[in-house]
């Protein structure tokens, strides 16, 4: 994997993604199953406007891609990064991302997808300290 890739702008503590309960369940059975795992949120549309997860280091990624954060799951023994596309930042560069999962069949490419469910974006405003 590239890691010549942006790193998100902001604080350093600020939290840009994060995963919901149910996310976090499935990201610790994919684990099992898969081992180390990733995100990349690309653009576009069908399955490209969903969070795709792959094992790490099976998505290749490079200075078009910004490490949004690198999230760690209670019972995942190694934080999952989170990368998004540059021009995808640039259009959510003001929102906090939350991944939740939901019935449905997902792309083919992403790890859920036998499971019968796929990840999903939610997304807010990042709130201001002033």
């Amino acid at each position: 994997m590239a890691e010549q890739a942006r790193t998100a702008a902001g604080p350093p503590d600020a939290e840009r993604v994060a995963f919901t309960e149910a996310a976090a369940d499935l990201l610790r059975s994919l684990t099992g199953m898969h081992g180390p795992l990733m995100f990349h949120q690309s653009g576009g549309c069908c399955d490209g406007s969903s969070p795709m997860c792959y094992e790490r280091g099976e998505f290749r990624t490079g200075e078009g891609d910004v490490l949004l954060g690198e999230l760690r799951v209670d019972g995942v023994p190694e934080p999952v990064p989170f990368w998004i596309s540059a021009s995808q930042y640039e259009y959510w560069s003001h929102t906090h991302l939350t991944v939740d999962v939901v019935p449905g069949r997902g792309s083919g490419f992403s790890l859920e997808a036998p499971e019968g469910v796929r990840f999903l974006i939610r997304s807010r405003l990042l709130e201001s300290d002033g």
